[in-house]
């Protein structure tokens, strides 16, 4: 049987605690302004985007909290250590987005029965201030949303509130111009569309990640075709692939082997194979000899 286990995850996270807790930090500072703004001016799209805040916040701090618990080393009950805590802070993300998404909707319905007067000017230049904040955050984390499916997640947040903001903008600047007190409402369910479409892809990664579905970017048939074409493999079965945690797949495989000599060789072409190609370094292969060798080695009679 062959392992080929890497791991070379924990220093790139070191490297993201910094980034996300400055823009933590600058989150929680803009947000208070803005719920202070929001209830000044009488908007609701101007305290749904602090609630929208309030959830930037929560995402990042609970990233950072889940950075620093797949950190952990693994133990004897959890062999694989850590890691899925950062997918389950993510799947958290988007459960968070899509209750506050749900907490819009129904305020502004319920503002749309009953329109209430909204201090246009005030609402814009919160929300302009509002802009410039998450600016700032989007421009600090731009080298590490790819990092992983967790601080994807939080760049998500802070980017849906971003273009949450534009839209009260907008709205701050009608409602200024015309005395269109509507818009507030209708740019509120707006951005309950944005937080929910930022929601959609992040719980379904996540799901999928827990599911120990294939990664999405793995076309499974073609992973096995490459490994049955390497000389003397006749036969690949039980080939799992999954992801551990967002850039960690792992993948474990029987295969038959019709040269039982070549083992070793065979192992080391089928883990070069896998990590050039597929870019996949945490595998489990077992050979298993082919039963046709034994029939041409012994003949029945």
């Amino acid at each position: 049987m062959g392992h080929d286990h890497r791991h070379e995850r924990r220093g790139g996270q070191r490297n993201q605690g910094r980034p996300l807790a400055i823009t933590l930090a600058v989150v929680l500072v803009y947000m208070s302004l803005e719920v202070m703004g929001g209830l000044l001016s009488g908007s609701l799209a101007l305290l749904a985007d602090a609630g929208h805040m309030l959830s930037d916040a929560g995402a990042l701090a609970l990233t950072l909290f889940a950075m620093r618990v797949a950190r952990r080393p693994a133990t004897t009950q959890r062999t694989y250590g850590y890691y899925r805590a950062e997918i389950l802070a993510a799947l958290a993300n988007g459960a968070a987005l899509v209750a506050i998404a749900v907490f819009i909707f129904a305020e502004a319905y319920e503002r749309l029965n009953n329109l209430p007067e909204v201090h246009g000017p005030l609402m814009l230049a919160v929300a302009s201030g509002g802009l410039v904040v998450n600016m700032i955050g989007l421009w600090i984390l731009r080298d590490h949303r790819d990092a992983n499916l967790n601080v994807h997640g939080a760049w998500l947040h802070v980017l849906s509130d971003a273009l949450g903001s534009v839209q009260a903008i907008v709205a701050g600047a009608l409602i200024w111009a015309f005395r269109w007190n509507w818009v507030d409402p209708v740019a509120s369910m707006l951005i309950g569309v944005l937080v929910i479409y930022s929601a959609w892809s992040l719980i379904q990664q996540s799901v999928a990640v827990l599911m120990e579905s294939a990664p999405g970017h793995l076309n499974v048939d073609a992973l096995r075709a490459a490994l049955l074409e390497l000389p003397g493999v006749s036969d690949i079965h039980d080939l799992h692939v999954w992801t551990i945690t967002s850039g960690f797949v792992a993948l474990s495989a029987h295969m038959t082997c019709v040269d039982p000599d070549n083992q070793e060789l065979l192992l080391r072409a089928a883990h070069d194979l896998l990590a050039t190609r597929f870019g996949i370094r945490h595998t489990t292969i077992q050979i298993d000899r082919d039963p046709s060798c034994d029939s041409a080695t012994h003949p029945t009679t």
